[in-house]
């Protein structure tokens, strides 16, 4: 609604200022920070200042490590939607043009890799590197990425210095006792006193629904009429928010490992959820470490491998490892085990290493790099838009008895991640700025259909999520990966996966029923006598690339 009754109504003011072509400033007489109106009509005058202004694209900033062809540039954005001539802030964005002909070119493609507190920045490099999983797509798309409100180049937020942030090695987060539990609250209760002393200013107009809004400014900006969007993770529930508030505005969308979009998962229950996914994921994972004990020497059962697990969590309690390991450390990576097929080998080949005596391998893999200022305050940075995003979205049970309740229950069957995740989201239960409703997703007939991709047995995106945005996006059809649990399926090569995102984005057609894919390639251990000689891990390259790196953690 409009604020100012004078003014009159939202769709009065919308048309009267559309078509009087005055959405460049407020009323004559108005304060400009002060002016008002309903977010809806906010994102219109957004939007129609951005395609207006455009994008003055030019070489990305040598410290961006964006290559050219790449370019970047930056969209405004209002702080608060409903206050859209007052505090502005930019969003970067960069992109590659379409490396087909003029005659193939469909627009832009825009894509957000997860988080909250992911960068899309690195999306155009799918192109400059050929990968080859994008080459149809990119014959038809611009490849466009950027950096959410918060993130990275876009108004970064912080709420605690980087170097503290990643020193180690850290408490263990699986509690002893009720002190550990009190040293832990505290931490959560001082970062979240952080966040509202460093970004105080952010942080109530940091939701998803203010991003997906700023989503429709940088598609007015790219001067595009129509969105098209690739949503990976977290980016998912940013899309399913995206088609909500505009779905008028959507062309293709294809989501990709789903966020359970209902209000009562956002964000609490969802964190449960995957604390429940993610031991699942991890029990496939030492499955196939013990069948694979040839190779790794860790265990020939699912049984010794887990006692092994907590031997090394053990040791590593007693004395960290190299004095940076510890539990939390461990844990942190480990748990890329359980979000990425990739990560199998080099994860136990890690552990292999270290049990035949290789300390500094595990050491060089889990503890934080201290020089690494820019990539420690990139990591900072990360996780303090993630904690803004999802204390913000929604409302927190504030009742320690409810957390301490809750995750005492779900740790005794599903120990891997619960504690971890718990103290990880404890800041939202103290938080200290507004905490909103989350927008009831979904979208009727006028959205055109959806492509929803979901491995069966994700950890970070439990199953349920996709089948429920599904029943919420009419049209909608759903890939489903069977048996496998990658996270990020898009990014995998599986021809009946990689074939139908082609169609789709080339063709903007579905299948008229739900599909269900056989797994992709799954991970192959090295031959005995290689996993013996040191160095037989695979090679970085092997790893998830950045913007695949854990979104929703």
């Amino acid at each position: 609604m409009i604020r100012n009754a004078a003014l009159g109504s939202a769709a009065t003011l919308t048309a009267g200022v559309l078509g009087a072509g005055l959405l460049l400033a407020p009323p004559a007489g108005a304060d400009s920070r002060s002016y008002a109106v309903s977010e809806a009509v906010g994102v219109q005058i957004a939007a129609a200042r951005a395609e207006r202004a455009g994008i003055d694209w030019k070489d990305c900033p040598a410290d961006w490590g964006l290559e050219k062809p790449i370019q970047c540039g930056w969209v405004k954005v209002p702080l608060d939607y409903s206050k859209p001539f007052g505090r502005q802030i930019e969003i970067a964005v960069d992109r590659i043009g379409n490396t087909g002909t003029t005659e193939e070119r469909q627009g832009a493609l825009v894509y957000n890799p997860g988080g909250p507190g992911g960068s899309g920045m690195r999306f155009p490099r799918r192109v400059t590197t050929k990968n080859p999983l994008w080459a149809n797509a990119a014959k038809a798309y611009d490849f466009v990425g950027f950096d959410p409100r918060g993130v990275g180049h876009s108004a970064p937020i912080s709420c605690i210095d980087p170097q503290e942030f990643v020193k180690a090695p850290k408490a263990d987060p699986v509690p002893d006792s009720e002190a550990d539990k009190r040293a832990q609250r505290k931490l959560a209760a001082e970062y979240a006193d952080g966040c509202k002393e460093r970004s105080g200013w952010m942080l109530p107009h940091m939701t998803t629904a203010n991003t997906a809004r700023d989503l429709d400014v940088v598609r007015a900006g790219l001067g595009e009429r129509k969105l098209n969007f690739l949503g990976v993770s977290y980016g998912t529930y940013l899309g399913g928010v995206y088609a909500t508030l505009f779905p008028g505005h959507v062309r293709r969308m294809i989501v990709d490992s789903v966020v359970n979009p209902s209000k009562e998962k956002i964000w609490y229950e969802a964190n449960l959820d995957q604390d429940v996914a993610f031991q699942m994921r991890w029990d496939d994972w030492k499955a196939w470490v013990a069948q694979n004990d040839a190779s790794f020497h860790i265990g020939d059962t699912p049984e010794k491998v887990e006692a092994k697990w907590r031997e090394l969590r053990a040791a590593a309690k007693a004395n960290p490892i190299g004095g940076k390991v510890g539990p939390a450390e461990l844990i942190g990576f480990f748990q890329g085990a359980p979000y990425y097929d990739s990560s199998w080998v080099p994860v136990a080949q890690t552990w292999s290493d270290y049990l035949a005596g290789d300390t500094q391998a595990l050491v060089d893999a889990a503890a934080p790099d201290m020089s690494d200022t820019a990539g420690n305050a990139a990591s900072e940075n990360g996780n303090a838009v993630y904690t803004a995003v999802e204390c913000t979205d929604a409302k927190w049970p504030t009742s320690w008895k409810k957390w301490d309740r809750d995750n005492t229950r779900l740790h005794q069957e599903y120990p891997f991640l619960t504690w971890s995740n718990a103290w990880m989201n404890y800041p939202c239960a103290v938080w200290k700025s507004k905490q909103h409703t989350p927008v009831e997703v979904g979208a009727g007939r006028e959205l055109p259909p959806v492509l929803i991709v979901q491995a069966e047995r994700d950890a970070a995106t439990p199953y349920e999520g996709a089948k429920e945005l599904q029943r919420r996006l009419a049209g909608s059809r759903l890939i489903t990966e069977e048996g496998a649990g990658s996270h990020g399926v898009t990014g995998l090569k599986n021809p009946c996966i990689n074939d139908r995102v082609d169609r789709y984005l080339l063709t903007g057609k579905v299948d008229a029923y739900d599909v269900t894919c056989a797994p992709h390639a799954g991970p192959v251990a090295p031959a005995p006598a290689a996993a013996k000689a040191k160095g037989a891990a695979p090679a970085p390259s092997a790893l998830p690339q950045l913007e695949e790196l854990p979104a929703v953690r």
